[in-house]
């Protein structure tokens, strides 16, 4: 399989330049540039290197540095930002700061043609983001993009295939970024762009099937996006040997178990087992407030619950995870994961199947598609695992859930009926403790206060408040204060991602 590798110089960008090569229908993987060496890259065969951006002055001596042996492996490289910067520096241009030359955001770039920026117009407008600058391209380097204050804004040698450009193709407020990305992927490294969602998942089930034969796999199956996709994938390759767990918790949204069973077991006919085990999530849970120990009590039972599951099966070989190439980045850096590797640890599996590791969402979805999973069911937005803990402030009780699961369903109905779902990712309510009077009929009444959130994001790493019409809004309020007692205040928040986070809780 033909690869890109995608070397992490701490930028911000890292993820959206493997998703822009993934795009062009050809594998990225994104390693930090600590942890592989210029022997590994050539070994590895990849077809071409990029180098992020950075926070960094390449001068700098803490700065990320790298091995200027990368220069003379005959791999195709291309620098971006502090990449490009970094490139100019072991190669021996100048890289030089000033405030005066420092440039962020669209900038007019001007160029007169190259190999890496064939197709571009003499004048584009480019997303720039850089304090240092290459004041001298190295020896052999050709200068083939500069702007107003930027002299060397592109540069590349041929003769090394070896370029760099200044400003970030992988946004959209590059005007001709993808070009870029499409004249190194293909005319450049000589990708032919064989990585599709379709073959991948031939190859995987073909995978699986030789794998797995005879062996009995697990797969806790919570209805969402990535467990979903992960168990089609096993199922159809190696059909009842997969055994799909489904814990209802009492901590999902209004219908979502009859929903999960009725898809699941009925429509697809997967070997499904569902656990009720609302009221011992609800007694674990029982006095707790603080939003990190919820989440901690909610993830031990869960593994209680999934680990006497398995041993009533017998011996199982197997547990499948639904963990995304997302989920792989941040684990390296100990962010996430845990749960995970708590639940194989507590049931003793032989092996983890990670199906999906290598794929980031949007990828996952397109996955889901390729195996046949309705649209509905592979776009549907995300859902915590915690589930709707992080959506009900303080203690949590039926009475407060059954309160969040009304307003929440009411708020997705006016969302969908509206057409609005085509526009924001995620939307839901948020029952809050604050109490807040209102007024039914001739009477003062106290009740609850609830939130209505939805955000518009690609990747969920940020996230913008969507502009809901006021009609939408309006007429949600109307409803949940009619239809929901006990709730007396309406309120929407309108924080982006950061300084906010999606959830709540």
């Amino acid at each position: 399989m033909e690869k890109i590798l995608v070397l992490n110089f701490g930028g911000q960008y890292n993820q959206p330049i493997a998703r822009k090569v993934r795009e062009q229908n050809i594998y990225a993987e994104i390693v930090s540039y600590q942890k592989i060496t210029v022997e590994e890259i050539v070994k590895a065969d990849y077809k071409g290197v990029i180098f992020t951006g950075g926070p960094d002055s390449v001068f700098d001596e803490a700065a990320p540095h790298y091995d200027p042996a990368i220069l003379a492996a005959g791999i195709p490289i291309l620098g971006i930002g502090y990449g490009c910067q970094l490139i100019a520096y072991m190669a021996g241009g100048k890289v030089t700061y000033s405030s005066e030359v420092s440039e962020h955001g669209k900038v007019e770039l001007i160029s007169d043609g190259s190999t890496l920026l064939d197709g571009f117009p003499a004048v584009s407008v480019s997303w720039m983001n850089h304090r240092n600058h290459i004041k001298e391209a190295p020896l052999g380097f050709a200068v083939t993009a500069y702007t107003e204050r930027c002299p060397v804004a592109a540069m590349e040698n041929e003769d090394r295939h070896i370029y760099g450009v200044q400003f970030h193709p992988e946004v959209t407020d590059t005007e001709y970024g993808e070009l870029v990305m499409h004249n190194f992927l293909y005319n450049i490294c000589g990708c032919s762009g064989e990585w599709t969602m379709e073959k991948l998942a031939e190859q995987k089930i073909a995978e699986y099937r030789e794998k797995l034969s005879g062996k009995k796999v697990l797969c806790a199956l919570s209805g969402g996006v990535d467990s979903s996709v992960a168990a089609m994938l096993l199922h159809k390759a190696i059909g009842d040997d997969l055994i799909c767990v489904f814990v209802d918790n009492g901590l999902l949204r209004k219908n979502e178990a009859e929903t999960v069973m009725r898809t699941w077991s009925e429509t697809f006919d997967f070997n499904l087992i569902k656990v009720d085990a609302q009221d011992r999530f609800l007694a674990r849970l029982a006095g707790v407030k603080d939003p990190e120990q919820k989440r901690a009590v909610i993830s031990k039972e869960f593994i209680s619950v999934f680990k006497e599951q398995a041993e009533k099966l017998g011996k199982i070989h197997y547990l499948v995870q639904g963990t995304i190439y997302s989920d792989v980045l941040e684990r390296g850096s100990g962010d996430i994961g845990a749960e995970k590797s708590e639940l194989a640890a507590a049931a003793e599996f032989d092996e983890i199947i990670e199906p999906l590791r290598d794929l980031f969402k949007d990828e996952v979805r397109r996955m889901g598609q390729a195996l046949g999973i309705p649209k509905k069911l592979v776009w549907q937005q995300p859902f915590p695992g915690p589930g709707l803990a992080l959506r009900c402030t303080g203690e949590l009780t039926a009475e407060k859930l059954d309160l969040l699961r009304e307003t929440d369903a009411i708020f997705r109905d006016e969302i969908m009926r509206a057409g609005y779902d085509r526009y924001t990712n995620q939307y839901f309510t948020v029952l809050t403790d604050t109490v807040a009077v209102g007024v039914m009929g001739d009477h003062r009444t106290f009740g609850s206060t609830v939130v209505l959130r939805a955000v518009t994001s690609d990747d969920f790493m940020t996230a913008d408040w969507s502009r809901i019409p006021y009609e939408v809004l309006d007429k949600t309020s109307t409803r949940i204060t009619s239809e929901v007692e006990g709730i007396t205040r309406i309120v929407y928040d309108i924080t982006p991602k950061p300084p906010a986070t999606v959830e709540w809780v």
